[in-house]
């Protein structure tokens, strides 16, 4: 019922995940993405010349397409979908 849900769900995975990173003492440079057209993935991890790309879903019927200018810039990149259904994964460093 709340406007604001996938917001704070986005919120909510990335501090999680900035304290489990912590916490194992995983060193990673973390960002969001976004373009002057307003195309943007939620949240990236670099870490060893390694990019992880992550988009935050609160619902699974959400069609999802990472930025074709993003694929472009960085086509070596690990894409990952965040939803209720695999979060835990994303907040213990499974994925």
């Amino acid at each position: 019922m709340r406007q604001d849900t996938g917001s704070l769900w986005e919120n909510f995975l990335i501090a999680e995940r900035i304290k489990r990173n912590h916490y194992s003492r995983k060193w990673v440079n973390q960002y969001f993405w976004r373009t002057t057209l307003q195309q943007e993935i939620d949240y990236l991890e670099e870490s060893e010349g390694k990019t992880d790309a992550y988009e935050f879903k609160w619902t699974d019927s959400s069609v999802v397409k990472f930025p074709k200018s993003f694929l472009a810039a960085y086509p070596e990149a690990t894409l990952t979908i965040v939803t209720r259904k695999n979060f835990t994964g994303f907040l213990l460093g499974e994925n």
